[in-house]
């Protein structure tokens, strides 16, 4: 299983070097992703740093970590632009990048954008269309209700064949035929394995009704939780059960991950929602305690 670990609670205010520290060194801990919410206004839960402009900047400060974007709102963005956003950070961090996505869910974010909350849903599906155009055809030709495409050629060419890989969030039935069609993984918030196996089972019934040529099988299954280490300082808020329950430890966390990975998860993004000066007491507590009975499968240490 893929561990990564989120920058959300780590505030620059006073010193922008800060978030590059905290990556550099979640990469020295043996991390395998570092990511980035995308929100536009203010968030509760740590920074609103726009994510790929950050990730860009630890995509230069790192070698081998993952970037990943947990998630970017794309009906925030002209895909055009973002398709060229993406392939860019897929070429100056030689194929580490991988975008997460969503349809969002502040009307407050849409109506200071301009656009209609109401159509969040059609219009992600029609920018995701119209980017992986831009990233496996030059020219490009695409005809949609937001985006026409007339022999497009992007600006940056991805290393990565096809383009960055897409993960695509969500929990409903439109999420999940979203990532059918256009994503290499679903990524789900805060679930437990009986939730996941669920989820599998949903997404092999919504492939057979929509008569999906692709097997439901290749879709990766990822998920995104929250985890508060002993004795550090709830900070922000919470989205269903954390990690090893509200008082965690190092065994119990890696005997639910253990249990996530027995059922088909194969990479977790963690944002631990501490104050921002201990977000590196957390990674290193996740990196030294639990990862190494991840890993073994034993309690050795306990």
């Amino acid at each position: 299983m893929k561990v990564g670990i989120s920058l959300n609670p780590v505030r620059p205010d006073g010193d922008p070097s800060r978030v590059l520290h905290v990556a550099r060194e979640a990469e020295g801990l043996g991390f395998d992703m570092i990511s980035m919410s995308g929100q536009v206004l203010e968030y509760p839960l740590g920074s609103s740093l726009d994510p790929l402009v950050l990730l860009g900047a630890v995509a230069g400060a790192t070698e081998r970590v993952r970037l990943l974007t947990s998630v970017l709102v794309v009906p925030a963005y002209d895909p055009v632009v973002l398709a060229n956003q993406a392939a860019t950070l897929d070429v100056v961090s030689q194929g580490r990048f991988v975008l997460g996505v969503g349809v969002g869910f502040n009307p407050a974010e849409f109506a200071a954008l301009g656009l209609p909350f109401e159509q969040r849903g059609s219009r992600t599906n029609a920018h995701l269309e119209a980017m992986h155009l831009l990233w496996r055809e030059r020219p490009a030709r695409f005809d949609g209700r937001y985006t026409t495409l007339a022999d497009a050629m992007l600006g940056a060419v991805p290393v990565t064949p096809g383009g960055p890989p897409v993960w695509v969030g969500g929990h409903s039935d439109a999420a999940l035929r979203r990532s059918l069609r256009f994503a290499d993984a679903w990524l789900g918030v805060s679930m437990g394995p009986g939730d996941i196996e669920q989820v599998r089972a949903r997404v092999a019934r919504l492939a057979a009704a929509e008569g999906l040529e692709r097997d439901p099988a290749t879709l990766t299954l990822n998920c995104l939780y929250y985890l508060i280490p002993p004795g550090l300082t709830f900070n922000g808020f919470l989205v269903g059960r954390p990690l090893g329950g509200p008082q965690p430890t190092a065994e119990g966390v890696a005997a639910e991950l253990r249990q996530l990975a027995a059922v088909g998860v194969e990479a977790i993004d963690i944002i631990t929602p501490v104050a921002p000066d201990e977000v590196l007491s957390a990674a290193r507590w996740i990196a030294q305690e639990v990862r190494p009975r991840l890993l073994e499968g034993t309690s050795a240490g306990a």
